[in-house]
């Protein structure tokens, strides 16, 4: 329970800083503690509850602006994270552990060639197309135990032209609505595991106020290195374990 309790800090802090669930990161470290992916997943979905809820409300409070397609986002994201337990609950924990490393070589990719501020101002974006964004986001993105921001970042920030800590900051609001569908999908299909998700959660929110205070010390340029950094960690991380 201490080792639980040690990572929702560290995950906390990370979902803080870089503005995700946490979940890419816990997911992994559960896996290398001796957990199967599906219970990796569960406890990772209930962590990004917490952490996602606290650290959205200390975001809203400095950029009010985190509402205004977060809001559209978090709605696709409910009903595409509703599913995530029929997927879940349908595929092997092996070809999940394969779906997740091919989101976030994506990821990499895409952060890398997108500037860090935009390139022109962002425009008003379409409500349906944002809908159907987050709708896709969330059914993919809870079945493998991520909140979503990972993907969610490279897409705001490399296709609409949002800075990469404004898109940090909204992928971790939409997080809020993708993972408490998923919450609910999971504890339906019963595959949560409640006790070991309310310690991680919990502790986690202890890291995420220290995570997003260290995000507004940082310059967008290193921050963009840090996301690179952090994404490429973990794919060496699940690759090697799921690889060897």
């Amino acid at each position: 329970m201490i080792e639980l309790a040690l990572l929702g800090v560290f995950t906390g802090f990370i979902a803080g800083f870089f503005g995700v669930g946490g979940g890419m990161l816990l997911v992994p470290l559960l896996i290398v503690l001796g957990y199967q992916m599906k219970e990796a997943i569960a406890i990772s979905i209930m962590q990004m509850v917490f952490s996602s809820v606290f650290g959205s409300f200390l975001n809203i409070k400095k950029s009010i602006e985190v509402l205004r397609d977060g809001v559209f986002l978090g709605i696709g994201g409910i009903f595409g994270g509703s599913f995530s337990g029929i997927i879940i609950s349908n595929f092997s924990n092996t070809s999940l552990q394969y779906f997740f490393i091919f989101i976030i070589i994506l990821s990499i990719l895409r952060i890398f060639f997108s500037p860090v501020e935009p390139i022109k101002e962002v425009k008003k974006q379409n409500k349906f197309l944002l809908i159907l964004i987050g709708f896709v986001i969330g059914l993919f993105a809870m079945s493998i135990g991520i909140g979503g921001s990972v993907m969610l970042t490279p897409i705001l920030v490399g296709f609409m032209h949002y800075s990469i800590k404004k898109a940090t900051s909204l992928g971790l609001f939409f997080v809020v609505f993708s993972s408490i569908s998923g919450f609910i999908s999971l504890t339906l299909h019963g595959k949560m595991l409640l006790t070991q998700g309310l310690i991680v959660g919990i502790c986690s929110l202890i890291g995420v106020y220290f995570g997003i205070k260290m995000k507004n010390m940082i310059q967008a340029t290193s921050y963009k290195k840090y996301i690179l950094l952090l994404n490429t960690s973990v794919l060496i991380l699940m690759a090697s374990k799921t690889l060897f």
